[in-house]
């Protein structure tokens, strides 16, 4: 095991027709944090693209990874890289859309249940264990009657795109704290109320 490697998953689902969904933002976030460390993904025999970088110069290393299947089936590659990599799970970091949390927010946790995440379920029944970090990046709920699984595979609306590229990085920057000074001081900066933008 490499003492300073963090293993970051980022959910969506595979191809250029779902690239935008909200469904997609972990992916996003995953291409906000390759950029910044001019990495480019690659395909993995993990059933997975992945790209190495760091925090920073001498910073914790990460492997950013974007499973290839689709997100109700993101356990095995998940499982896989964990075991590829040999990373304990209090090092492996997920990256997902949360319904319930407001849109430009992004929230922290460790364990718990999949608040009715599919990918998220897939990944803890795979590993046998939901005790890996979440970053959860905020998509808000529907809004009137629409029914969230056709929300959360629709693009970002016309409003939210203005925004959206300061939430995606928001959500790199809060993979990168807890990476640098661990989840509990990560909360407490990430969760700390913030001006309005």
């Amino acid at each position: 095991m490499d003492g300073d490697l963090w293993l970051v998953v980022g959910l969506g689902n595979p191809g250029t027709g779902y690239a935008a969904n909200r469904h997609n933002v972990g992916q996003m976030v995953l291409t906000e944090l390759a950029d910044r460390g001019s990495a480019n993904f690659r395909r993995h025999k993990t059933n997975a693209a992945v790209a190495e970088t760091r925090v920073s110069a001498t910073g914790p290393r990460l492997v950013l990874a974007k499973p290839n299947s689709f997100m109700n089936l993101s356990g095995g590659p998940v499982a896989a890289l964990v075991k590829f990599f040999k990373v304990p799970l209090e090092r492996l970091i997920v990256v997902h859309d949360e319904l319930d949390i407001p849109f430009d927010t992004v929230r922290l946790k460790s364990g718990g249940g999949h608040g009715g995440h599919n990918g998220i379920r897939d990944i803890a029944a795979a590993l046998g264990s939901p005790d890996f970090v979440r970053v959860r990046v905020g998509i808000g709920r529907p809004p009137g009657r629409q029914p969230a699984a056709d929300f959360v595979l629709r693009d970002f609306g016309a409003e939210e795109r203005k925004v959206l590229p300061n939430l995606l990085a928001d959500a790199a920057d809060a993979v990168e704290l807890v990476a640098r000074v661990g989840l509990t001081e990560a909360q407490q900066t990430v969760h700390a109320p913030r001006p309005a933008r």
